[in-house]
């Protein structure tokens, strides 16, 4: 069978910066962060306060309590996402469908809030038991069962873990199936929910979250900010899309990933670098049909300018014709969820030719010498785009964009 080029056909996100996909890209239009002090936790005890949460969130508002005690946190942003995502795609199942449609999805930590929760209770309190449910809620592929389970969906179905890249290897694998045929349909993303004291206390000993807010490739940069959500996206055919009239929000053109083999925290050049270079062999470009990079941008020290120097040995002088921001800034690091959500931002960008700055800049650092796309939004028409995913332990994941 020939390659089946892949349209982006269905988006869903909950997040520090909307409940829906229409609000999260307003926001990053805005250039309006979601970085505040954290509620859901007494962070009284921490060297640091701030997050990006999800707001007002009642999960009454979308779950019978009988569901909503099956599902920890992370598993219901998942499962809310892809009811948008399936919703946004006006996607009727069939029993042929049903059976050739894939789900992959990422997560870092799974059911953190529970698994804090309960060892708390033996631990600390000396309980002799815990919740009978608590694995199914701990479980980090217990998003991709629930949303198989909601819409009867029978086809292959699992979680990505691999820390912060978990979402892109998410999404680039239901990519390839669906490209090759493996599936008819994908819905892939991710989602995280990093907010639990424990976690929290181990973040702390890392000495990389910034006091205050995310100043991704700033100067005066001083770490990450944590943040929540989930992210979904419908993938099928083009040809499909198009013979039932959906509208196609933009293309997945390729998909590359690679590890670093080094330092388990350190992030090196060359990693990234073959990343996005498979990525663009993937999508069979050149490095100059690329216009913007929705970048891994952490706001650490080492990341932001490790990730320039990628940046400029992949696409040479080109880089500096290229637009390079980072959406953490406003909605936060989400872990495993990061590149569910900037795999929306990144597709939002091509369809409305627009393009989400970086928040929170003040001075520019030597070191990141690229177009940051400095606190506003930018009306920009673009071709390509890759959005990159950098994870601890070296793994690299880079998915290419085409305009649809």
């Amino acid at each position: 069978m020939a390659l089946r080029r892949v349209a982006v056909t269905g988006l869903g996100v909950i997040s520090a910066l909307g409940h829906d996909a229409a609000s999260f890209w307003n926001a990053l239009c805005a250039g309006r962060p979601a970085i505040g002090r954290i509620e859901s936790v007494d962070v009284s005890g921490l060297r640091f306060q701030n997050g990006a949460e999800v707001r007002d969130y009642d999960p009454a508002q979308h779950f019978e309590p009988a569901q909503a005690e099956l599902l920890d946190r992370f598993a219901q942003f998942a499962l809310i996402a892809a009811r948008q995502a399936v919703r946004d795609a006006s996607i009727v199942f069939t029993p042929e469908l049903r059976q050739r449609t894939a789900i992959v999805t990422g997560t870092s930590v799974g059911g953190q809030s529970t698994q804090d929760t309960q060892f708390f209770a033996v631990y600390r309190n000396n309980s002799p038991r815990v919740h009978p449910l608590t694995i199914p809620r701990i479980m980090p592929n217990a998003g991709a069962s629930h949303i198989s389970m909601e819409f009867g969906i029978s086809g292959p179905a699992y979680t990505v873990s691999t820390a912060c890249a978990s979402s892109n290897h998410a999404l680039g694998q239901a990519f390839w199936m669906v490209r090759d045929g493996a599936a008819e349909l994908a819905i892939a993303g991710g989602s995280e929910t990093p907010f639990s004291f424990g976690f929290l206390k181990a973040w702390e000993a890392m000495r990389v979250v910034a006091p205050d807010t995310c100043r991704p490739f700033s100067r005066d940069r001083r770490g990450l900010i944590l943040g929540e959500g989930g992210a979904m996206l419908v993938l099928e055919p083009l040809e499909r899309a198009h013979a039932r009239g959906a509208p196609v929000y933009a293309e997945i053109a390729g998909f590359g990933m690679s590890a670093d083999a080094g330092h388990i925290t350190t992030p090196s050049t060359d990693g990234p670098a073959r990343a996005m270079l498979a990525a663009l062999r993937d999508a069979d470009i050149g490095a100059e049909r690329v216009g913007y990079i929705n970048a891994h941008g952490t706001g650490t020290p080492s990341n932001d300018s490790t990730e320039t120097r990628a940046i400029r040995q992949v696409f040479g002088a080109h880089a500096g014709k290229l637009a390079v921001s980072s959406s953490k800034s406003m909605h936060g690091h989400a872990l495993g969820a990061a590149g569910a959500l900037e795999a929306v931002a990144t597709v939002l960008a091509l369809r409305q030719a627009v393009l989400p700055p970086t928040a929170n800049f003040t001075t520019p650092d030597p070191e990141c010498d690229l177009d940051v796309v400095p606190n506003q939004s930018r009306a920009a028409e673009v071709e390509y785009a890759l959005s990159n995913a950098f994870a601890f332990g070296g793994l690299n994941a880079v998915l290419a964009f085409r305009r649809g």
